[in-house]
């Protein structure tokens, strides 16, 4: 691998003016970085990229490929499955062009109210550690770049621009700072992304932890890039942060060349930027002289999207119902609004376009050829309006379908025009004249499925005139809620007004939008726009009793509820678990309708589910990705095994959570549970959640037996922990070894258990085999006085299949 003391690329420095220098250091605008001809180097592109990689437009005419959430890899528990996941992103990066994959997402589920935690891993440090590593040795085994987030303590999205943790040193190296080690030590990450948060003062971007531990200690050679805006002043460059995005315009520029010509800042500190910088250049093929490496790795995109979410859907709860034999069902109630409307990813800059979507309903359909299957939406769970189908929709231009798009500048010419295949409209990046919009003009002719009164309408910030077969229908203003991007951008409120339409006939619509500039930290390069219809929520008791109806009649009922972009999204945190709408009531009702129902969960974070008890099964199932439809029938079927074990304690109620807390109080978020967080936290204050960290069914039955443990360890060292795991059901199946440490006399506070190890076993039935789990001797390390300390003495070991069901125990000494 190209290091930066490559004298080829330490002579192309000496090459380069200041004022080159300093440009490198800024993108070049939303997604790329700057290219320097008379040195070879071409730009780089970045793209977001955790569950899918997006490239430099965000437009359904360049569809991406989209992969399950974060957490629905992460409880898989199985660092070759986060290798692929890697691999899968890297191929779909070079597919588009892409150099570097801003991802994975890896800031601890500290609370189950953080707004990304979806796109995180775990709230073990151990867990999502190893997950991230092999997700970014992945990535870059591809010649793409890997960029793990974000640097460090960023998980919350309140204030999240502004908001001061303030973490003890102990928790920063044990829980926050261990979620990144592994990724940059062991898979030498070419990047790491530094948030927008401060930590204990002092702003990411800015501060002291971006060279100690991460490049003093851990020997990170690479680019730390910021998140977007998070470059804030010129002192920045002081400090071990290489590179501000987005560009051309940010803190650094002609203000950083003043700087270092004023001695304020040393010129050195630029070199070193700027051959890191280049280093990744090298690294990615964007350097002359340098090949980068072509994908070898090669994964079918969509059948991995498939493979994965059923290796880490969670059956929490199964009284034998499932898997279920499709030629036993003559009638299959589905019901849900997230079984049509399936989230597929959570909201925020993570967002892609696929292709397409498999929702559960048309995969439930397919996986039951001979069965009657209904659906009914039971309780509305769209919040805003959807897109209207492209299938019922004419571009006027081309009369192809689709929509013909305006930018009209300040005084109504025209600027730009493209032709779409969407309703939906986001432009961060790209050629659009965003900021020189004066109004933008969407044409379309649209031919409703339907007839009846619906609701026609917009999301987005800004006045919008909706013009029907030559008439004004109204004309509305939408406001922003908050000042977060995500929120304001990406999440914005809508408006609608009431509108007969018949089925088949014809409608001219125009709409005219007048983009607002949202308040505090906004891009006034960006946009997103929405037109589409509301949801019919005019009689939600009747939604309830229609779909108890079609459940009592029916020989299976498959309930999905979930959660949507509204709830899980970049920009704002959660104020509570409670699934949205009317979801519950349904639940209740269906439920006491047919007890003979597979409740299925489409969120990405924990939900309550106050009906769990009265489900036959219930089935977690993340964010599923774009084969979500199809993995879930595999599921349902037993074509494929539900995998998962669960990353994150699962809570019963809001109120029992004991670490909730994501709102900043005087722009301070105080983590005073300091080590405790996660099932740690739930150990320590006795409290009972719904399933304990861990916990995953299957479809077979698991015995293990004979654990053998290493006598002793002392520092640098690594205890074997070995034991025999045997399939003792009717089908093969997959086990999880999780291995847990205590120590019940301590000098220093400790969690009553913590994660040392964990390993996935396939076995068929009828077979067994031994499994080893090797615990390094820093898994009993604590930080103490600015430094790993290795208490003497005797630990327990801990193993079973979750941290609530540990039947075999043993122990090791530890020795200096």
């Amino acid at each position: 691998m190209v290091s930066p003391t490559d004298p080829r690329l330490l002579g192309l420095v000496d090459r380069l003016s200041l004022e080159q220098k300093v440009q490198l250091l800024t993108g070049r605008d939303f997604w790329t970085s700057w290219p320097i001809e008379d040195i070879g180097l071409r730009r780089m592109l970045f793209s977001d990229g955790p569950s899918g990689v997006r490239g430099e437009t965000w437009d359904e005419r360049s569809p991406s490929l989209n992969l399950p959430s974060g957490t629905a890899l992460s409880a898989a528990w199985d660092t070759s499955i986060a290798r692929r996941y890697g691999h899968a992103s890297a191929v779909e990066a070079r597919r588009k062009g892409v150099d570097v994959v801003l991802g994975p997402t890896i800031n601890l589920h500290r609370s189950p109210l953080g707004g990304r935690h979806f796109e995180g891993f775990s709230e073990d440090p151990l867990l999502t550690a190893d997950l991230a590593a092999a997700y970014v040795t992945g990535v870059q085994e591809n010649g793409v770049g890997a960029t793990p987030k974000h640097y460090v303590a960023n998980d919350f999205e309140t204030e999240r621009f502004t908001a001061d943790v303030v973490v003890s040193d102990r928790a920063l190296r044990e829980l926050y700072l261990a979620a990144f080690e592994k990724s940059v030590v062991e898979a030498r990450a070419w990047l790491v992304m530094s948030a927008y948060n401060s930590i204990n003062g002092t702003t990411a971007s800015e501060n002291d932890l971006l060279e100690t531990p991460l490049n003093s200690e851990w020997g990170f050679d690479g680019v730390v890039i910021s998140d977007w805006t998070g470059v804030r002043s010129v002192d920045s460059a002081k400090a071990s942060q290489d590179m501000a995005m987005p560009g051309p315009v940010g803190a650094w520029g002609d203000a950083l060349v003043t700087a270092v010509q004023s001695g304020e800042v040393p010129e050195a500190a630029i070199d070193r930027k700027v051959l890191r910088i280049l280093t990744l250049a090298a690294r990615v093929g964007a350097l002359d002289g340098f090949d980068g490496v072509e994908p070898v790795f090669i994964e079918d995109g969509v059948a991995f999207a498939r493979e994965a979410e059923s290796a880490g859907a969670v059956l929490v709860a199964n009284d034998g119902i499932l898997p279920v034999e499709a030629s036993s069902v003559r009638r299959v109630a589905v019901i849900g609004d997230n079984a049509d409307r399936a989230r597929t990813q959570g909201g925020g800059s993570a967002t892609v376009v696929p292709e397409s979507v498999v929702s559960p309903i048309e995969g439930i359909r397919e996986a039951f050829p001979d069965a009657e299957v209904t659906w009914s939406v039971g309780a509305v769970v769209q919040e805003g309006v959807a897109e209207i189908p492209l299938s019922e929709l004419t571009n006027p231009v081309t009369g192809d379908a689709g929509v013909h798009v305006s930018f009209l500048d300040t005084h109504g010419a025209e600027i730009f025009t493209e032709e779409r295949r969407a309703t939906s409209f986001v432009y961060i990046g790209g050629d659009a004249p965003v900021t020189s919009l004066g109004e933008f003009v969407a044409t379309t002719t649209w031919t409703p499925s339907t007839t009846g009164r619906v609701r026609l309408g917009f999301a987005s910030i800004g006045e919008a005139t909706f013009v029907v077969d030559g008439d004004e229908l109204f004309t509305a203003t939408v406001e922003a809620e908050g000042d977060e991007l995500g929120a304001a951008l990406l999440a914005p409120p809508s408006e609608s007004h009431a509108l007969d339409v018949e089925a088949g006939r014809p409608v001219d619509l125009t709409v005219r939008f007048r983009k607002a500039k949202a308040s505090g930290e906004s891009f006034d390069g960006a946009m997103m726009f929405t037109f589409g219809l509301d949801a019919d929520d005019s009689d939600p008791q009747a939604l309830i009793d229609s779909a108890a109806a079609e459940a009592a009649e029916a020989d299976l009922v498959v309930m999905v509820v979930g959660t949507n972009s509204k709830v899980e999204s970049e920009g704002f945190d959660r104020a509570s678990l409670a699934l949205p709408g009317r979801q519950d009531d349904l639940a209740r009702a269906v439920l006491a309708a047919n007890p003979r129902t597979v409740a299925v969960v489409n969120a990405g974070s924990p939900v309550e589910l106050p009906w769990r008890d009265d489900a036959a099964a219930v089935l977690l199932t993340w964010f599923g990705g774009q084969e979500y439809g199809h993995a879930l029938a595999d599921l349902l079927t037993g074509v494929t095994e539900p995998g998962g074990r669960l990353p994150t304690t699962w809570p019963a109620a809001t109120d029992d959570v004991p670490v909730i807390d994501v709102t900043p109080r005087n722009g301070v978020v105080r983590y005073d549970e300091g080590i405790h967080i996660g099932y740690r936290a739930w150990l320590r204050a006795g409290a009972a959640p719904a399933w304990q960290f861990g916990h995953g069914l299957g479809y077979t039955t698991w015995q293990q037996s004979d654990l053998v443990v290493s006598d002793t360890v002392s520092e640098g060292g690594a205890v074997t922990v070995a034991v025999d795991v045997a399939n003792t059901g009717a089908r093969a199946g997959k086990h999880v070894v999780q291995v847990y440490a205590s120590r019940a006399v301590s000098v220093v506070d400790r969690p009553a258990l913590w994660l040392v190890g964990f390993a996935p076993v396939s076995l068929e039935v009828g077979t067994s085999s031994t499994v080893e789990v090797t615990v390094p001797a820093r898994a009993f390390a604590d930080w103490r006085d600015g430094a790993w300390a290795h208490e003497p003495g005797e630990f327990t070991l801990h193993v079973g299949t979750s941290v609530a069901e540990l039947p075999l125990t043993a122990t090791t000494k530890f020795v200096s």
